[in-house]
């Protein structure tokens, strides 16, 4: 809602103006208007940020609902479809690597009008894919997009949180997993009444496009921050041994997000026969619990101890694992489910925040290091999943992070640790 500030002449008195009548003079006044078809100009950076992470989300949550249909269309044994998945990894860590520089001279906001709408047309494109080579060489460009986006987000943020002096990045990630959650759940319900693959994407496509435009119109960049003496980061940063016990905390977190994603749907359609709506509100229900806790996670972690919150949150997930492992029936799997989402949902933040405050290099070395080499995780995780599956069957492809669970509670102790 927009509002205007409207003077008005004593012989055309209009509704909303005071007309004094002793004087007979208009008074002047703000008059609420609400203009519906212009709501998104008047979106605050803040809240622009969070609209364009639950966009963002929202094209890879339609993809992923469809994903068990697209196995099955594919006749592909797990390895093979894992194999093709790894496409989406290969594309983003490309741009991740070296798409910076070409972002900050095209400009966030031509980057965004081309790459929201890319995303969503090339998963569209992906789901047409008539075998897993396909598969692959549509999910690389998909991914390209996908990791110029994440990095102009993540910079908007950053800068906002700068210039506003509030903290506002674990709560931009909770919009992430709510438009993850929402438009896989919306996936779900298309699939169960019977709408094709390639009309659900197609028509998200066009939704996005539109919404792009509509958010971006009037965007404008956040200002840079200003830094003196700052050195360009090398494509690779080597990481140190604390930033290596930090990877280990954040591995469960990583395979167990990759497994939710790739093979939550298929587990439930090949373990209980589920329908498409269950298998896709497997998708989308640790999505759905991520975005919760994630919503309250910066104050929580800020009054506790960081070790005893990461430890807590990493039982949870070996818990909602084991559930998951275990499951008898197709509810039992869901809690499962929901459980892993609880409990991954703040760990890489927590590991990010300590790589930061280290004083042994510089925050930006760290940081880059931890998620450069966090990241590989997801580069292999699909193929090295599906291998699993195909050979010892799906639940193993959960069960393999319980003995990462265990490493990484015990690792955590170096939360606690002065120089982080």
């Amino acid at each position: 809602m927009k509002t205007e500030t409207i003077t008005r002449e004593v012989a055309e008195p209009t509704s909303g103006a005071i007309v004094d009548p002793e004087k007979q003079s208009v008074m002047k006044v703000d008059i609420p208007r609400t203009r519906w078809r212009r709501a998104p100009a008047s979106l605050t950076p803040q809240r622009r940020v969070f609209v364009l992470f639950f966009m963002f989300a929202s094209c890879s949550g339609t993809f992923f609902a469809r994903v068990p249909d697209l196995q099955l269309a594919l006749g592909a044994g797990e390895g093979a479809f894992g194999g093709a998945l790894v496409g989406t990894s290969v594309g983003t860590l490309v741009a991740l690597t070296f798409a910076g520089p070409i972002v900050e001279r095209v400009g966030h906001r031509r980057t965004l009008l081309l790459c929201l709408p890319l995303l969503s047309m090339f998963y569209a494109a992906a789901t047409l894919a008539p075998t897993p080579l396909m598969l692959l060489l549509t999910l690389v460009p998909a991914g390209l997009a996908l990791g110029v986006i994440e990095i102009v987000v993540n910079l908007e943020t950053g800068r906002i949180e700068h210039a506003t002096g509030r903290r506002i990045m674990s709560r931009a990630h909770a919009f992430w997993s709510l438009g993850f959650f929402v438009s896989s759940l919306a996936g779900a319900a298309l699939a169960q009444l019977g709408l094709t693959r390639g009309w659900h994407l197609g028509l998200a496509a066009v939704l996005v496009s539109a919404a792009t435009w509509l958010v971006l119109r009037s965007f404008q960049a956040a200002p840079e921050r200003a830094c003196a003496n700052v050195q360009p980061l090398p494509a690779f940063v080597r990481p140190s041994g604390p930033i290596l016990i930090l990877v280990c905390i954040v591995l469960p977190a990583m395979v167990l997000e990759g497994a939710g994603f790739n093979w939550s749907g298929i587990y439930m359609r090949e373990q209980f026969a589920a329908s498409p709506f269950l298998s896709g509100l497997a998708v989308a229900i640790g999505a759905g619990a991520q975005a919760l806790v994630r919503f309250v996670a910066d104050g929580f972690v800020g009054r506790n101890n960081p070790v005893m919150v990461a430890r807590i949150l990493l039982a949870v997930a070996g818990l909602g694992t084991a559930l998951v492992v275990a499951a008898g029936h197709e509810w039992i799997a869901l809690v499962g489910f929901g459980l892993i989402g609880v409990g991954i949902s703040a760990v890489y933040p927590i590991a990010m925040s300590a790589a930061a405050l280290r004083t042994d290099r510089p925050a930006a070395v760290n940081v880059a290091a931890l998620a450069q080499i966090s990241f590989v995780t997801f580069l292999v995780a699909p193929a090295a999943l599906g291998f699993v599956a195909e050979h010892w069957g799906i639940r193993w492809s959960f069960a393999v992070a319980l003995p990462f669970i265990l490493v990484s509670m015990a690792a955590a102790r170096v939360l606690a640790s002065k120089h982080s």
